[in-house]
């Protein structure tokens, strides 16, 4: 077996079930309410649906890895106006793929040379998505993190590695919105990470699964396509975005998305992906080119996020330390106690799963940055989720 395996982390879901096998919760207990998992809950279009049925047809061919060229215009269609880029090219700069965690793991299998040096370096911000470390140790590469704290506003500095380090760097990964902050990376700090790719030649993924999810119609997240072209890096020169539909549109379970950025870097990934078997369902393809064509069922979701937003704040302002995030739909909370014992008496007492953040970050300078932090996904109905920020509210009173 890889020996690499032996360095994995248990998933953060999993580390959460040994936390509350020895809770024994008081009675009687309130209904359940689960929030530690950012599972989108809103319904799912029904013209997303229909399209799913009405193209099960296709399920009789071998779909091509590259996908449909009507899946890929309908992608970049949505690019070029959601980012305002001037152009982008649907057959040498677009790829559809099984979701965007399949391609941020497998992206790091296709980047990372470990012929150039014996221990290559993957940078991502701490907390973090667990996939990318995953996908580093399994790359044979060593994860490095930038600490995302309260006192910084959650950015991630950079200068906290020494250039020894980013000498070694071949891939980063940059999650933003972010998960589990929601913050968003503004047009300096992309010029300042697109510069030190040009120093330093590693690749840039950037994930922007949550970049649907904000709560002025007016002012959507600037994205990294668009801060390369506002920067002038024409041809996205060592850049990938990933993207998904999950959140965006609800359709978890088709695990639909794509990979859009540097043409010569997905054209080896392309040619990776090949042998990987990883093709999209015909049925899902057909599917997911609607769903890129329609924003109005997206501004509906944002709706439904924001309204949850707005009656959180009303409800915790008084208690907690809670501020709205750039986007996405996570509640990155400071918790009175650890945000492991939090969990527990939130379980415990309230019937409430959230995800301690400590379970979400590595110890890295000297600290935990998710030590004293608990991570909220506002996913369920709205009545559900204010029900669960009151017993939140009425719990940490007691503190």
């Amino acid at each position: 077996m890889n020996p690499s395996l032996e360095n994995l982390q248990l998933y953060p879901f999993q580390k959460l079930t040994r936390l509350f096998e020895d809770l024994v919760p008081r009675t009687p207990l309130p209904t359940p309410i689960g929030l530690h998992i950012g599972e989108p809950r809103h319904s799912t279009p029904e013209f997303i649906r229909q399209e799913l049925i009405n193209s099960l047809e296709g399920l009789a061919h071998y779909p091509t890895v590259l996908g449909t060229g009507e899946l890929r215009a309908s992608i970049a269609s949505w690019l070029a106006q959601r980012y305002h880029l001037s152009a982008i090219d649907p057959d040498t700069e677009v790829i559809p793929v099984n979701g965007s965690r399949e391609a941020l793991f497998s992206f790091a299998q296709a980047v990372i040379d470990t012929g150039m040096v014996s221990r290559p370096a993957i940078i991502c911000q701490n907390p973090f998505y667990q996939i990318y470390e995953g996908a580093a140790l399994l790359a044979g590469a060593v994860p490095y993190f930038l600490n995302q704290l309260p006192e910084n506003n959650f950015s991630a500095d950079t200068a906290q590695l020494p250039d020894a380090v980013w000498e070694h760097v071949q891939l980063v990964y940059i999650c933003s919105p972010n998960n589990p902050t929601g913050r968003v990376l503004t047009l300096d700090e992309w010029k300042h990470l697109f510069d030190l790719s040009d120093r330093y030649g590693f690749v840039i993924a950037a994930d922007e699964c949550y970049s649907e999810i904000y709560f002025d119609e007016g002012h959507p997240p600037l994205g990294a396509l668009e801060a390369a072209e506002k920067l002038g890096h024409s041809g996205f020169p060592r850049l990938v975005v990933f993207s998904s539909l999950s959140k965006r549109s609800n359709v978890p379970g088709m695990r639909s998305g794509f990979v859009a950025g540097d043409a010569t870097i997905l054209r080896k990934f392309l040619l990776y992906r090949t042998y990987h078997g990883s093709a999209m369902n015909p049925a899902v393809q057909a599917a997911s080119t609607v769903a890129w064509s329609d924003e109005q069922h997206v501004v509906e979701n944002r709706r439904l996020y924001r309204e949850k937003f707005t009656g959180a704040m009303r409800i915790l302002e008084d208690t907690l330390p809670v501020s709205m995030p750039d986007a996405g739909f996570y509640l990155w909370l400071r918790t009175p106690v650890s945000g492991i014992e939090f969990s527990r008496r939130l379980y415990r007492e309230g019937n409430v799963t959230v995800l301690p953040g400590s379970y979400l970050a590595r110890e890295a300078h000297g600290i935990d940055p998710g030590e004293d932090f608990v991570r909220i996904a506002l996913v369920a109905p709205v009545m559900e989720c204010m029900e669960a920020m009151e017993r939140i509210r009425d719990i940490a009173r007691k503190f």
